[in-house]
C-alpha cells in the first residue's frame, strides 16, 4: 500500500466493505511497531465481530499473524501432525494422544495453553509435574520434537506474536467469538509449527465454546479451508461437551488420569476420543490409511507400555520428576475431601459441565485472570454421567480441597449442575460427527 489510513480501513469494513490482503498486513503491521493503537486495533476487531469475515480476509489475517514471528521448519523426512482442541472440562486429551502418537512414528509440537474461566489448560495440567519446564524458545521447541518425537510445550515469544497481542485485546472487548478471528488464531500456530497434518477436536455442547453442530460446522469449515490454503490437511471431530470428559477435573488429579490410561486403565469417553483423533491423525499421514489398523497400532502401544515410557521420556527432557507415573502425591495433595450428593431420585438428564468449571476455580483447581495462582491438587472426581440412574443422596464424585470452608459450598454447587428427572435417558454419542 502506497498510503495507510487506519480510519479509512475501519471505516471500509464497518460499513460491510472487504479488507484486501495488503490492507490487512499494514494494519496489523501498524499494530505491531506502534503506529495503530490499542483502540484502532480494537475497532476494527468489533467491525470484524459485526460484518463477518470472508474467506480472503481470514486467511490475510492468517497470513499476517504467522509473518509476525518466526516459523518452524522440519525436515521432509518428518511426519509433522499436531492436534487442536477448542477447549472443555476435564480434556486430557492432549496427554494422551501426544505420546501415543510419537510412539507410533509422528512428530508432534504440541504447542498448548492455560486454562482461563471455566476450561482447563494442558500447560497448567503438566506444570503440576514438579520441575516440568513447558516455555523453550522455537530453536529449543523443534529440538525437543526433533529428538523425542513431541513436544509438550507453550507458545514461544516469537512463535506468531500478533495473535498473542490481539487475542489479549479480544479478550477484554468482547470480540472473541468470530469464526475468522478463531481460526486465524488457532490456524496461525499450527502452520507456523510446521505441522503439515491437522486434527481439529471440535467439542460441542454445555462445557464447550460453541452451544451447538450448526455453529461449529461454520468454524470447522473455516478452519478446514483456512488450513488447506496454506497446504495443510486438516480433519474436524465434532465431540460431545455436555459433561466433563473422563472423572477427573482437575490438573493434577486429570494428568493421573492420563497416566492411567496410559497404564492401559482406560475410560470409555477418554478412549473414544483418544483414538479416533489419533487415528485421524495417523490416516492423514499416509502412515495407516485404514482406520482399523489405526487404532489396533494404537492399542499395541498402550498395551506394550511405549506410550508411557515415551511421556516418561519427554517429562525427563523437559526437566519434570519422571517419579509422578508411580506417585501421583508429588503433583499435589489436599487435606479436606467433600462428597458430592444427588439432589434427587431418577435419571441424569443434563450436566452443567461450564458451571462445574466455575465452581472449582472457588478451591484454585482453574482461574479466572492469568494471574491467578493455581492450588494444582484441588479439583473433583465425577462418575457420574448422563443417562445414569442415581437416588437422591447418592455420592455423585467428591471434591478434593484445601480451602475448608470452600469444599462443601464448591460440591453443592457441583451437585446442582446435575438435571435429574424421573424419565429414563438414553447416553449421549460422544462423537458427533467429522468434516
Amino acid at each position: 500500500m502506497s498510503s495507510f489510513n487506519p480510519v479509512e480501513l475501519i471505516l471500509k469494513k464497518r460499513d460491510g466493505k472487504s479488507l484486501a490482503a495488503d490492507e490487512i498486513a499494514a494494519f496489523i503491521d501498524g499494530f505491531m511497531v506502534g503506529n495503530v493503537p490499542d483502540y484502532q486495533m480494537s475497532a476494527l476487531l468489533m467491525a470484524c465481530y459485526f460484518q463477518g469475515m470472508n474467506p480472503a480476509e481470514t486467511a490475510a489475517f492468517t497470513q499476517s499473524y504467522i509473518d509476525s514471528g518466526e516459523r518452524m521448519h522440519f525436515a521432509d523426512s518428518l511426519l509433522v501432525a499436531d492436534k487442536h482442541s477448542t477447549g472443555g472440562v476435564g480434556d486430557k486429551i492432549s496427554l494422551m494422544l501426544a505420546p501415543i502418537a510419537a510412539a507410533l512414528g509422528l512428530s508432534v509440537p504440541m504447542i498448548s495453553g492455560r486454562g482461563l474461566g471455566h476450561t482447563g489448560g494442558t500447560l497448567d495440567k503438566l506444570e503440576a509435574i514438579p520441575g516440568f519446564k513447558t516455555q523453550y524458545d522455537i530453536a529449543g521447541i523443534q529440538k525437543l520434537v526433533e529428538q523425542h518425537g513431541y513436544a509438550l510445550v507453550g507458545q514461544s515469544d516469537t512463535l506468531v506474536p500478533a495473535d498473542k497481542r490481539i487475542y489479549a485485546l479480544r479478550d477484554v472487548t468482547a470480540t472473541v467469538e468470530c469464526p475468522g478471528l478463531i481460526t486465524a488464531s488457532i490456524m496461525s500456530k499450527k502452520i507456523a509449527e510446521g505441522a503439515r497434518h491437522l486434527v481439529i477436536d471440535l467439542k460441542i455442547g454445555s462445557g464447550a465454546f460453541m452451544p451447538n453442530l450448526r455453529r461449529a460446522t461454520e468454524l470447522a469449515e473455516s478452519l478446514k479451508r483456512t488450513g488447506e490454503s496454506f497446504g495443510q490437511k486438516v480433519r474436524v471431530v465434532f465431540t460431545n461437551m455436555n459433561s466433563p470428559l473422563g472423572h477427573a477435573v482437575g490438573n493434577a488429579l486429570e494428568t493421573a488420569e492420563a497416566i492411567e490410561y496410559l497404564k492401559g486403565n482406560t475410560l470409555p469417553d477418554t478412549q473414544a476420543i483418544t483414538e479416533r483423533l489419533v487415528a485421524r491423525m495417523l490416516q492423514s499421514s499416509g502412515l495407516f490409511p485404514q482406520e482399523a489398523d489405526a487404532i489396533a497400532a494404537i492399542r499395541e502401544v498402550v498395551a506394550s507400555g511405549k506410550a508411557l515410557q515415551k511421556l516418561e521420556e519427554i517429562i525427563i527432557a523437559q526437566e519434570g520428576n519422571p517419579k509422578v507415573i508411580e506417585d501421583y502425591s508429588l503433583m499435589g495433595t489436599t487435606q479436606y475431601q467433600q462428597p458430592v450428593l444427588a439432589p434427587a431420585s431418577g435419571y441424569i438428564h443434563t450436566i452443567d459441565s461450564r458451571a462445574i468449571g466455575y465452581a472449582l476455580v472457588r478451591i484454585k483447581a482453574g482461574r479466572m485472570k492469568m494471574s491467578d495462582r493455581l492450588d494444582y491438587g484441588a479439583g473433583t472426581i465425577l462418575t457420574a454421567k448422563i443417562g445414569d440412574p442415581v437416588q437422591a443422596g447418592d455420592t455423585l464424585g467428591t471434591v478434593y480441597a484445601n480451602d475448608a470452608a470452600e469444599a462443601p459450598k464448591v460440591a453443592a454447587m457441583i451437585a446442582s449442575a446435575y438435571g435429574i428427572t424421573e424419565l429414563e435417558k438414553a447416553p449421549e454419542e460422544l462423537i458427533l460427527g467429522e468434516l
